[in-house]
Formats: structure tokens, C-alpha cells, sequence
């Protein structure tokens, strides 16, 4: 019985709606990993229930062996959503009235720490730019910027001149729905950015005259803002 609703079940993903043959093998994986916790071997004289007795209990059962052996939550979750797509095509073809894996919470995925660059890789990445040529001085002012401050990218290479406050050493950027934010910067950043506006000039000599206007603080190789 379970067998044959599965061959349907993935035929119908095959045929209807045309999965991948990596996607339809994780399916069939999944529930046939199920399907063999059901199995009568696995619980002796008990006989595997019919496919309308599986209810949320049952599949949750399943979920807490799976948690036993260790497995990762990211794969539980999927084992889980395998069962509620699968079930819900049985409520489509009216062989069950009710989806239990939906009754199923799924499992909260592992917060992963973010992966940083150590003092000394960030130092080595921020003083790569060749402080002899003009692009190196640009460069440079950027990395110390955007270290210095925190602001994101799109946060620096939309801010202009008048937006810097070198006396103070002080950034006013402009986030998510145009909110202000003004942000202090160090020494280092400072330098750096003295460095960049002294050749700033050069950048502008093909720039047309809105760019002018505009004065955007970060400029690319045609005096325009960088992108």
C-alpha cells in the first residue's frame, strides 16, 4: 500500500511537476527512510499502520529518533517537508482528509556564527591598495571607511562630500528608507581620506557637470559615482 502510493507520488512529481532527478531522489529518500521506521520489522509483531492511521503523533516520533541519531536539524526539516508535500498530494487524490505533517512544527535551523577576518588578515586586506597611485588612495580611504564606521557599502558609495565632517571626523549616511545616521571614524580613516580628496580632482576631468553638482564622495575611473 505505502509503496504504491509513493511510485504514484513520484510520478507525479516526474511527470506533473517536472522536479529535478536530484530532487526526486532526496523525496524518495526521505520517505522511504519513513516508511522503513513503520515497517513491521522494526516494531516486531506490530503490524506498519495503514496510511490513514498516521497521524502528527506518529510523524513527530519519527522526527525524535531522527533528533536521537544526531541529525541536523536543516535535514530533519526537509525530511518534514518531503511528508507534508507527499501527504498533501494524498489529500489532492482523496486517499486521506487531512495533511497531519502540517500539524508538525518544523525544526528551528542552527544559527550559524558569521565567518570574520582576524585582526591581522583585516589589517593585511585594508593596506593591500598601493598607496602611491591615485586608484590605491581611493581604494584605501574606502576599506578604512568602511571599517572605521560600519556603514554599508551602498551607504558610502551613495554619500558626497558635503556629507563628511573632517574636523570632527564624523560620516552622515543615509540607510534603508533614507534614514540619517551619522557615524564617527578614526585617525586612520582620516589620513586615508585626506590622502583620497587630494587626487580627488583627477577623477572629475571627464565627469559631465551633473556629477559635479552632485559631488558624490566615492568616484570610479570616468568621474562618476561608483556603483
Amino acid at each position: 500500500m505505502l509503496d504504491d502510493l509513493l511510485t504514484q507520488f513520484l510520478d507525479h512529481l516526474r511527470y506533473e511537476r517536472n522536479v529535478s532527478a536530484h530532487t526526486l531522489r532526496n523525496y524518495e529518500s526521505d520517505l522511504q527512510q519513513f516508511f522503513d521506521y513503520l515497517a513491521p520489522e522494526r516494531h516486531q509483531e506490530e503490524v506498519a499502520p495503514e496510511i490513514t492511521q498516521i497521524d502528527h503523533l506518529t510523524i513527530r516520533e519519527w522526527l525524535s529518533t531522527l533528533h536521537s541519531d544526531q541529525k541536523k536539524k536543516s535535514s530533519i526539516a526537509r525530511k518534514l517537508a518531503a511528508l507534508r508535500t507527499f501527504f498533501q498530494f494524498l489529500v489532492r487524490e482523496g486517499v486521506i482528509e487531512l495533511n497531519p505533517a502540517k500539524l508538525v512544527a518544523t525544526p528551528r535551523k542552527e544559527k550559524k556564527l558569521p565567518v570574520h577576518l582576524s585582526i591581522e588578515d583585516t589589517i593585511r586586506f585594508i593596506e593591500t591598495p598601493d598607496p602611491e597611485t591615485d586608484f590605491g588612495k581611493r581604494d584605501r580611504a574606502i576599506l578604512e571607511l568602511l571599517y572605521a564606521t560600519g556603514v554599508r557599502v551602498s551607504e558610502l558609495v551613495n554619500a558626497n562630500l558635503r556629507d563628511v565632517d573632517l574636523k570632527n571626523r564624523l560620516l552622515r549616511v543615509f540607510g534603508k528608507r533614507r534614514k540619517e545616521r551619522i557615524v564617527p571614524f578614526g585617525e586612520p580613516a582620516e589620513k586615508s581620506l585626506i590622502a583620497y580628496l587630494a587626487v580627488r580632482e583627477k577623477f572629475l576631468s571627464n565627469a559631465p557637470v551633473t556629477v559635479r553638482d552632485a559631488q558624490p564622495l566615492i568616484l570610479n575611473y570616468q568621474g562618476t559615482r561608483l556603483s
